[in-house]
């Protein structure tokens, strides 16, 4: 759209640029979120805690005209594409097939635009990848070693950790999983099971040697822990991705094995190990060069560039280490000068209503169902970055997403800008009007409003350069309550138009002014909300302005009929949306219906000598206290959230019990 006259030049944001590469002597930007598994449908704390929150950051860079580079794409190798894929019946390569373009699809509707988004299943993985081990390898990085994995004689195959399952050696669940039991959360050794069995075929797995290959972390923990100083001081690391770090250095780097006896992965390459491939946490982190290569030929002016290009990395807590530690400390060890981590932004974890996302029980909201509810993008955007849990666990409430539809998108930024379009196209035929500074000068509460959105325009961009994306969005809605606390300050009415024409032609201008900044500032966060603003107000998507001021929509302009913004979402929804997306009713899934589980042993309880110490006896109480309290909810048939809520609570007590056992010396 070529911007009219009447709007200040110079001010419309630029074409996106399909062929990026960085300008020497400028900022450049390199962005990237953690790659999704590619064997499922995402759900919404996946899209909040990696890739939404980099769309935003990389936005941002773009609406100040900052070239950034945002790189993305699909995890396909590794044990959980195999499992998946034996679930199903199909290959690998037609599991991540038929994924991937789900994975796109649903970040593409969710408005998230990456420069590209790719995959791991490729060949430039291989040959980045291959690259850097041999590199590690010939500066006598790697050491190989053998180690007692379990092999099933039935498959004739060693078994990675997710094809054993077994009794757990803590708390006796007879289903865990080989590298973690669901029932205590502890990460396990598929070795320390107790009666393990491939779970191909349900055979008896026997423990057998088998030779791989070793990252000396602890040769390259020196100048990591250096490098680490450094970044997380400089880029403002978010704090559990300094603690998680830090705990991994206090515990001191050792051996890590890179090599996985699997078919399905990036090949070793060396002769005699054919048949290994490397470990999907040693490879995963390369498909950020690799998806790069496939972007542009120019991908080491990216990545192997740190004098002009600063890395951005957004992810869970959960992926911290691989990104901090362990790929840093691979990069490193290449000896190249690669461009490294300068800014870790992590989330914590989003919870949906009383527990866990979980596909098997068709418990939460994923990326495929979004689209179900009729719900534009803007909303599902807006009320995940307003909810990020950046310093705590929060919480996916229905009742909550609802009441911030109607209560501060509608009622805020919604009646704001229909307002003022709405009264422009019915007073005065659409056409900006002329300010005539003699007959209406600027009042104090012009100068306030002015004053006031600086203030907080300084504060939004100092909250996103720091990515403190949450309180960037809380800042930018603040703003546009200024914008309806003016109107109200100068009764914008027919009364107005009528009897004080120059006056009510300054606040028209001034509020269309401020809707203009408005749509940049929302650039980030909303980005089709902010398209149908400059639409409506017939301008351009429009760069953020280093400070606000009534000078970018000239007198004269037309503007084009008012639209809504957002629509009442009924109360009603949040039981029929609760009922469809919270698990009641589900069928399970194809895994749960093969084997129906055994009830949990519980771990038996220590015999002391004399006296139970006093911490067992206080959490005894607790968990009688607890039950008493589920049994009476479920006697008078209370409301099945909050008695969910009271289960996961007895439930955490049990835990504790169960882990002070394992402290106390019986």
């Amino acid at each position: 759209m070529s911007t009219p006259a009447t709007i200040k030049a110079g001010i419309a944001m630029p074409p996106k640029n399909p062929n990026k590469v960085p300008i020497p002597g400028e900022r450049n930007v390199l962005i990237t979120s953690a790659l999704p598994y590619v064997n499922n449908v995402p759900h919404l704390g996946n899209i909040i805690g990696s890739t939404l929150s980099a769309d935003v950051y990389a936005r941002y860079q773009r609406v100040r005209n900052i070239n950034a580079l945002y790189i993305c794409g699909t995890d396909e190798y590794g044990t959980a594409t195999e499992t998946k894929a034996l679930a199903d019946g199909v290959t690998c390569q037609e599991l991540c097939d038929k994924y991937h373009p789900i994975h796109k699809q649903c970040y593409e509707w969710m408005e998230i635009d990456f420069d590209h988004f790719g995959r791991t299943t490729t060949e430039h993985q291989t040959k980045i990848a291959q690259d850097i081990f041999m590199r590690l390898y010939e500066r006598d990085l790697l050491v190989e070693d053998s180690m007692l994995q379990l092999y099933c004689s039935q498959c004739d195959r060693y078994l990675a950790d997710r094809f054993v399952e077994g009794t757990c050696p803590r708390c006796n669940y007879d289903d865990a999983r080989g590298d973690q039991c669901d029932q205590c959360g502890n990460l396990l050794n598929a070795t320390d099971l107790i009666n393990p069995r491939c779970k191909l075929d349900g055979n008896r797995p026997v423990q057998k040697e088998s030779k791989h290959m070793f990252l000396d972390l602890g040769k390259l923990q020196p100048e990591c822990e250096t490098w680490y100083e450094t970044a997380s001081a400089e880029g403002s690391w978010s704090n559990n991705g300094k603690v998680i770090t830090q705990s991994w250095f206090k515990e001191g780097l050792r051996l890590r094995c890179i090599t996985r006896d699997l078919k399905w992965g990036t090949p070793v390459p060396l002769p005699g190990w054919e048949g290994k491939v490397f470990y999907v946490w040693f490879d995963a982190p390369i498909g950020y060069p690799s998806i790069t290569a496939n972007y542009t030929q120019d991908w080491e002016k990216w990545w192997k560039n740190p004098e002009d290009v600063k890395l951005y990395q957004f992810m869970g807590k959960d992926n911290v280490p691989f990104h901090t530690v362990i790929f840093p400390s691979t990069l490193i060890g290449t000896g190249e000068k690669w461009t490294l981590l300068n800014t870790l932004s992590t989330t914590e974890y989003l919870q949906y209503e009383t527990g866990k996302f979980s596909k098997s029980r068709g418990v939460g909201i994923f990326g495929n169902n979004v689209q179900e509810t009729g719900v534009p993008p803007s909303v599902w955007r807006y009320y995940l970055l307003s909810n990020r849990p950046e310093s705590n666990d929060s919480q996916y409430l229905w009742k909550d997403f609802i009441a911030r539809n109607n209560n501060e998108l509608l009622a805020n930024l919604g009646n704001f800008v229909n307002r003022v379009i709405k009264f422009v196209n019915a007073k005065y035929e659409s056409i900006v009007p002329t300010l005539d500074a003699a007959a209406a000068p600027a009042t104090e509460s012009d100068e306030k409003l002015v004053r006031e959105v600086n203030e907080k325009l300084k504060l939004y961009v100092e909250a996103l350069d720091d990515v403190k994306i949450r309180e960037g969005l809380r800042l930018a809605m603040e703003i546009s309550a200024l914008g309806n606390v003016y109107l109200q300050e100068n009764k914008i009415d027919n009364t107005l138009f009528a009897d004080h024409r120059a006056r009510c032609d300054r606040v028209v201008v001034t509020a269309l002014n401020l809707i203009y900044a408005l749509s940049a500032i929302l650039f980030p966060f909303m980005p089709s909300t902010s398209e149908s603003i400059a639409r409506q107000l017939n301008a351009p998507v429009r760069l953020l302005p280093e400070s606000f001021a009534v000078d970018s929509i000239l007198p004269g302009h037309v503007i084009n009929k008012a639209e809504y913004l957002f629509k009442r979402i009924d109360e009603k929804q949040e039981d029929i949306w609760r009922a469809k997306y919270g698990g009641t009713g589900t069928e399970p899934a194809a895994d749960d219906k093969k084997k129906k589980k055994k009830p949990t042993k519980a771990a038996p309880a220590p015999v002391f000598k004399g006296e139970k110490p006093a911490e067992v006896v206080e959490l005894e109480k607790k968990i009688e206290e607890q039950g008493a309290k589920v049994r009476e909810l479920k006697t008078a048939k209370a409301d099945a959230a909050a008695v969910q809520t009271e289960v996961s609570a007895l439930l955490g007590l049990k835990k504790d019990l169960t882990d002070l056992f394992a402290k106390l010396t019986v």
